[in-house]
């Protein structure tokens, strides 16, 4: 049996790599308090599958498109008629419920929902691995391009443009590797879960990390070493893997912030 050939190594390999992306790209997340514009998007991750399957398309582009198209459409009519989180909570599960109603729509077609929604690690191909490296790649590829344009416009938005920087641009690029995210994630903990994956681990690193740069590191750390808690755990008592690997990242948050005033004191 070659190493790739072991299903738990391929749904090890995959939780890492979309844990290292969703590491630094959930700290611009926290920082710029988009967990409802993570949700939304995510969310419309349900109504690409369906529409993938519905043209034979692939998973991965009708995802990825759904999502971009749910970026592009928030950034478009944010505060022109509703507050953003109003605008974020209706897109968010609007989009979850047209995903569900066209998946019931479609013939001939065997489509595991449970799988979309929560995730199957466990069911990871070597060309499914392909996929989440090469798109986690992409994201620390952009986010590591425009680390200190996105830094920037992230803690001040007049002193980026000051410096020649579009605050709207770098938003898009944060839009674009979320859409991408989403799209390799959806394999690993599903469309409701995704939006934890990218939140928890930076909230978790937060309580330690002294400089934004220490803060990504460690959320890349901290996802990566509770998809590896969670897929244990999920092995040993049985339980479903996508929610175990976040259920592992909750209590890496709890133990952080336990841990953390100690820390401070004894520094």
């Amino acid at each position: 049996m070659t190493l790739l050939g072991d299903f738990l190594v391929r749904a090890g390999l995959a939780g890492v790599g979309a844990a290292a992306a969703a590491g630094p790209l959930g700290c611009f997340v926290v920082w710029r308090r988009m967990a409802y514009f993570g949700d939304a998007t995510a969310h419309a991750a349900i109504l690409g599958v369906a529409l993938a399957l519905a043209t034979e398309a692939p998973v991965f582009g009708g995802v990825l498109a759904a999502a971009l198209a749910m970026a592009a459409l928030i950034s478009f009519a944010s505060g022109r008629a509703y507050a953003a989180d109003t605008l974020l909570g209706v897109a968010a599960h609007s989009a979850l419920a047209l995903g569900l109603v066209a998946a019931s729509f479609l013939q001939g077609v065997r489509i595991d929902l449970m799988s979309y929604l929560f995730g199957d690690i466990l069911a990871v191909t070597r060309a499914d691995l392909a996929v989440i490296w090469g798109g986690a790649a992409l994201v620390i590829a952009l986010l590591a391009w425009r680390w200190d344009r996105l830094l920037t416009a992230t803690l001040n938005a007049d002193l980026a443009a000051a410096e020649g920087a579009d605050p709207r641009v770098e938003r898009l690029a944060l839009m674009l590797a979320l859409a991408v995210l989403v799209a390799v994630a959806i394999k690993v903990v599903g469309a409701l879960l995704i939006t934890a994956l990218l939140i928890i681990p930076a909230a978790a690193a937060r309580a330690f990390a002294r400089t934004p740069e220490a803060m990504a590191a460690f959320a890349a750390l901290i996802g990566a070493a509770a998809a590896l808690a969670g897929l244990a755990a999920s092995w040993r008592l049985d339980t479903p893997a996508g929610p175990s690997i976040v259920a592992a990242a909750a209590a890496a948050f709890a133990l952080s912030n336990l841990l953390a005033p100690l820390a401070r004191k004894a520094g």
